[in-house]
């Protein structure tokens, strides 16, 4: 393997997070401009369109995806349909450094899902990892300030963002189960498309309530637009391909310190674009995540 190959992984790899605290930092800041179901809706709805050119093919009746369509239709629940929503609404009382800072921590809600539900063996050094990463959360939620904890008063944000980062949790371990056709596991994009026709029926729903109960409106415009297709080309389908390269280039376990690079470029780019300076406690909380996450996974 030459020098220069690892780079090009790394550098791909790299898309990933950045493209997901990109994904942050617009829906905190389209919040007044249209409702947070709905924007999850309607990037979808774009993201499939786009998907629909790559892997079309998913759709006809003998790919696979009809045939299990329950487990398609449950991972669209909870990765396009519940765990983006519940972000989106996350964002709309909290900040991205905060969202994406408790979101980091899904490894180790990982772990705790594993034990109780999937018969996952825990080991001393995850157990200790995990002290870490949730002291890291206690730092985001208390904002620093330790004596909050004791009388602590969340915003609806970050209860948002804690069941979202669970949900994932789930999400992710029936990931691991493989219960598709193999022709589209091993299609990156066909596999992303066949979550998103059952995730955008779970999204509907979602965005139907959304203006059914509450005063929901869109107020159109040129930054709205922009907004939509980032989040419908970047996070949904540039970070997917870019993640899947890396995934095979350099393996699960590297991908997991890439992934701790989100909180990171959520911060930097929050703070170029509203000169709002990330606090001394976000840098705390990060260290705790990214070293319980680097502590649990050493052998």
């Amino acid at each position: 393997m030459t020098q220069k190959f690892p780079i090009r992984i790394a550098l791909l790899m790299a898309v990933a997070p950045l493209m997901w605290a990109g994904n942050a930092v617009v829906g905190r800041l389209v919040r007044e401009q249209i409702p947070p179901m709905t924007f999850n809706l309607l990037r979808w709805v774009l993201a499939g369109a786009i998907l629909m050119l790559l892997a079309g093919w998913v759709l006809r009746p003998g790919s696979g995806l009809w045939a299990h369509w329950r487990r398609f239709a449950v991972l669209g629940l909870l990765g396009m349909g519940c765990y983006n929503s519940l972000q989106y609404l996350a964002l709309q009382t909290s900040n991205p450094i905060n969202v994406t800072l408790v979101a980091s921590s899904s490894p180790l809600w990982m772990l705790a899902v594993g034990a109780l539900f999937f018969g996952a063996r825990v080991t001393r050094p995850q157990l200790v990892g995990a002290a870490l990463s949730m002291a890291g959360v206690a730092v985001v939620l208390s904002r620093g300030d330790w004596s909050q904890l004791l009388a602590l008063r969340l915003v609806p944000g970050d209860l948002y963002v804690l069941l979202a980062t669970a949900l994932w949790a789930v999400y992710s371990w029936l990931l691991v189960r493989r219960d598709e056709p193999d022709a589209i596991r091993h299609d990156w994009a066909g596999f992303v498309l066949a979550q998103v026709v059952f995730g955008l029926g779970w999204s509907s729903l979602f965005a139907g309530a959304e203006w059914a109960l509450t005063d929901a409106r869109i107020h159109w415009g040129w930054p709205l637009v922009a907004a939509l297709v980032f989040v419908a080309v970047g996070p949904s389908v540039l970070a997917y391909r870019c993640w899947n390269i890396g995934l095979q280039g350099m393996g699960a376990a590297m991908a997991g310190f890439f992934s701790n690079l989100t909180p990171l470029f959520a911060a930097l780019i929050w703070a170029v674009w509203t000169g709002e300076t990330p606090q001394a406690y976000h840098a705390l909380a990060f260290l705790l995540i990214a070293g319980g996450i680097v502590v649990s996974s050493r052998r």
